[in-house]
């Protein structure tokens, strides 16, 4: 499972894969995995915002439960396409949904919808 730690040369180090979803024990605080910062692990709140250092000692993968209350289906949002625009964008919706802002939600619907028409159904036409 691409969630699973990987080690690190130091034993005393856990890392996680960029994008996994974790749990920082000492607040709580919901997760995705940025990537390794020394014997730290940068994170962020899904769908962006506040990024902060975690001791890897202090991190636990989150749990399909804890994923689905955040509103994470899954892995890391990923584009069908392999576009890292898409993939943001819906990373933002994500967050928008977990956040319960049901007009945050339906603007974020439509930044991704808009994003994959312009960008992969007709690219180079005007509307």
């Amino acid at each position: 499972m691409h969630d699973t730690p990987r080690t690190h040369p130091d034993p005393d180090v856990t890392t996680y894969r960029e994008g996994a979803y974790v749990i920082d024990t000492r607040s709580h605080a919901f997760a995705q995995v940025l990537g390794p910062a020394g014997a730290h692990v940068r994170v962020v709140a899904p769908g962006g915002g506040r990024q902060w250092e975690v001791p890897s000692q202090w991190l636990r993968l989150a749990t399909r439960g804890e994923r689905e209350a955040a509103g994470v289906r899954g892995g890391a949002p990923r584009s069908a396409v392999g576009c890292t625009e898409c993939a943001g964008l819906e990373a933002a919706r994500r967050a928008a949904v977990a956040g319960g802002d049901e007009e945050a939600v339906v603007d974020a619907t439509i930044a991704v919808r808009s994003h994959f028409r312009d960008a992969h159904l007709l690219p180079g036409r005007a509307w």
